[in-house]
């Protein structure tokens, strides 16, 4: 056999043969691709969504979870917000379970040490935060959802939703993979409630919304040999020339020398990651506001040689799509920790509005701790659906207090939970007993009102 005959005898065609052949055959349109059954479909494997995919899969549900990124852990991870709060209020536990676990083995593992709960913080409620290894945080979540018996799928979207008799169909895309997902139960934990939009269920979006944050780190200078009135002055005049914009260092120079372990103090204005497009600008604004300053940090002195220690790969997103479900939850609801007899997880931070320019958070007052109720975790009309994290019914008051990633977990290990007791039930999510399901929350550690 000759070279020419070998090559066509493997299905090789050579280079110069490439275009010709390829117009000559006619292309099959039809696309034929596997189908893969499960009971309960997690799209997002953030905060919320990790947790919600580790309850069901621990409760005995085949659980598959999808993740267009590369890890677990997302605005923790991705984004660089690596200090999850709140877990106690007035010296009390309120959020515990299945994210506490992830939380507290993360401390351990890392030879870390948790805060001191008991003392009280009055309105400086970051004394109360983790600090955590956000890399170890990442493989250890991904650790517990296969142990858990999790299917993790990474780099894959769902392009398609379609309502079965009893689930869903779901088409999936990603790299080199074309497949359709047969579930009973859906999460949607995008953050974006982008499952919700493909199922035809309604959001609600402000007309602007927060800024969000690259979160990195500088160094290569001695804090305690810098004159900070100096660099101060130096700081104001590089705004009035327009060197630095007041959005590429809301604290001032102080803030931008000292931020640690993912404090922002940058805002991206109207980031949005609920398309491609708009995901790619934030990304894009966020590293074009960390060069500019670099470029000034590296002219002050005492900082010529100032570098960067980190930096995320994603800005970090605050706020974008929100279900209108059955039930929203206000800020007077927030604000005076309104318990409703469908409460199923507890959330405690001040309302956390960013404005261009910075963030003034309003504390709650004395005693008062907030819940989730399941209504505001299913999208009105719908069925076999329920949403956690982010993008729970709320009006955008509560929601900037609700998004944080201890109350996101706390979301996420009810929503699982619910989606778990609705399969072996052979029932939609708001046809629960109540009560049944606070009893699968509590033997996995959570914590109900």
């Amino acid at each position: 056999m000759d070279r020419r005959t070998m090559i066509r005898s493997l299905g090789i065609i050579p280079a110069t043969g490439l275009i010709t052949t390829l117009k000559a055959e006619k292309v099959d349109e039809r696309i034929d691709f596997p189908q893969i059954e499960t009971d309960i479909l997690v799209v997002g494997g953030g905060t919320a969504g990790t947790i919600a995919a580790i309850q069901a899969g621990r409760a005995g549900s085949k659980t598959i979870l999808l993740e267009s990124g590369s890890q677990l852990g997302g605005t923790m991870t991705t984004g660089g917000v690596c200090f999850p709060g709140l877990f106690y209020a007035w010296g009390k536990q309120i959020i515990g379970g299945i994210g506490w676990e992830l939380v507290t083995e993360t401390v351990r593992m890392n030879g870390d040490v948790l805060p001191d709960f008991n003392k009280p913080f009055g309105r400086n409620h970051p004394k109360h935060q983790i600090l955590l290894n956000a890399p170890l945080f990442a493989m250890l979540a991904e650790e517990k959802c296969i142990k858990a018996g999790v299917s993790i799928r990474y780099y894959e979207t769902p392009v398609n939703v379609t309502a079965l008799k009893s689930g869903w169909n779901v088409e999936v895309l990603g790299k080199g993979t074309h497949i359709a997902i047969n579930c009973k139960q859906i999460i949607d934990a995008t953050g974006n409630a982008s499952v919700a939009a493909l199922a035809g269920y309604r959001r609600l979006k402000e007309e602007e919304v927060q800024p969000g944050s690259l979160i990195f780190e500088l160094e290569g200078y001695d804090l305690s040999s810098l004159d900070f009135s100096d660099l101060s002055n130096k700081f104001d005049d590089a705004l009035k020339r327009g060197v630095l914009l007041k959005t590429d260092a809301y604290a001032g120079v102080r803030g931008l020398l000292t931020a640690k372990g993912g404090l922002a103090t940058q805002h991206v204005l109207n980031a949005d990651s609920s398309t491609s497009e708009l995901h790619t600008r934030a990304n894009i604004e966020g590293r074009t506001s960390l060069l500019r300053v670099l470029r000034f940090v590296c002219t002050l002195p005492g900082c010529r040689n100032a570098r960067i220690k980190k930096m995320q790969t994603e800005t970090a997103i605050r706020e974008t799509y929100r279900i209108d479900g059955l039930y929203q939850i206000s800020h007077q609801d927030y604000v005076e920790g309104k318990i409703l007899d469908d409460s199923l997880s507890y959330s405690y931070y001040p309302i956390d509005l960013h404005v261009t320019h910075g963030v003034s958070p309003k504390h709650l007052a004395e005693g008062v701790v907030a819940t989730v109720p399941l209504r505001a975790l299913i999208p009105k009309g719908s069925r076999n659906f329920l949403v956690a994290g982010r993008c729970v019914s709320s009006d955008r008051l509560a929601n900037s207090a609700l998004r944080v990633q201890a109350s996101c977990m706390g979301m996420g290990q009810a929503a699982g939970a619910a989606a778990v007791l609705a399969c072996s039930e052979r029932k939609s999510p708001a046809d629960l007993s109540i009560e049944e399901l606070k009893k699968l929350i509590r033997k996995y550690g959570g914590i109900v009102p």
